[in-house]
């Protein structure tokens, strides 16, 4: 699931100047967002065919990790690597959106759980939205 893009040669070789070395995950490839894209839809369908919420969690945790890293990378730069900031500007702001489209999709396959189950969800506050879906 978790589709590990660097930086390119180029870029890499900019990077590693004096031997310090920073890999980022870079997402801002439009492949690369397609892929996530498609892997993430394809796993929330899977969640809503079995039923079971922590498949919807597995995306949900990559992208958390993601931000994470993505945050770190940019609070570490270094004067020689402060050109990557729009990227990792950029690549934040995509994975807080892939953590949006988590988030809610794991409510509401828990909120389906839940009813095949008859337990309480863990949230019911968002049952208004669920009903016109």
């Amino acid at each position: 699931m978790l589709i590990l893009i660097c930086t390119k040669r180029e870029e890499l070789s900019t990077i590693n100047k004096g031997g310090k070395g920073m890999i980022i995950l870079n997402i801002t490839n439009p492949m690369t967002i397609f892929l996530l894209l498609i892997a993430t839809i394809l796993l929330i369908f899977l969640g809503h065919e079995l039923k079971k919420s922590y498949i919807v969690a597995i995306p949900l945790a990559a992208f958390t990790i993601l931000i994470v890293t993505h945050v770190l990378a940019l609070l570490t730069l270094s004067a020689e690597t402060i050109e990557l900031s729009t990227t990792l500007i950029w690549c934040i702001v995509e994975d807080c959106a892939f953590i949006l489209v988590s988030l809610l999709s794991y409510l509401w396959i828990d909120d389906i759980e839940a009813k095949v189950k008859n337990k309480k969800s863990i949230d019911n506050s968002l049952d208004w939205f669920w009903k016109k879906i």
